[in-house]
């Protein structure tokens, strides 16, 4: 029986996924890569990120998203599953987000980090 747990996100762009990592001081490697689990289960992921107690946690995608493949039991980071996700998915949407209104001729004029965590975000674009 597998140990590992799969939770379903919105996330679809795996660059964005990437940035929002870094955006969180996260070591990660890039795959197709081994996740690590309970009894030398593995599993192949994206984006792996290795903890130090050999379970690993992963990014799979599965024809429609990015899920997080992590044996929850040995979770060992400083942030809760959920929290870490919520970190994850918000970084995510901002890099989306700058990525998307680039693409389409806009600027960042203002990125300020509010004190309940969220980001605001003011892109500007010059018209001829």
């Amino acid at each position: 029986m597998s140990h590992f747990s799969n939770i379903k996100t919105q996330i679809r762009n795996l660059t964005s996924l990437k940035a929002a990592l870094n955006d969180m001081g996260i070591d990660w490697k890039e795959g197709p890569h081994t996740v690590r689990g309970y009894q030398g289960q593995t599993r192949k992921a994206e984006v792996v990120v290795q903890q130090d107690n050999n379970y690993d946690i992963g990014f799979s995608w599965n024809g429609s998203e990015y899920e997080l493949i992590a044996d929850l039991q040995y979770w060992q980071q400083p942030l809760s599953v959920e929290g870490f996700l919520k970190k994850v998915t918000q970084g995510y949407a901002l890099h989306t987000i700058l990525e998307e209104s680039s693409k389409q001729g806009f600027q960042v004029a203002q990125q300020q980090k509010n004190e309940d965590g969220s980001i605001r975000l003011v892109v500007q674009r010059w018209s001829a």
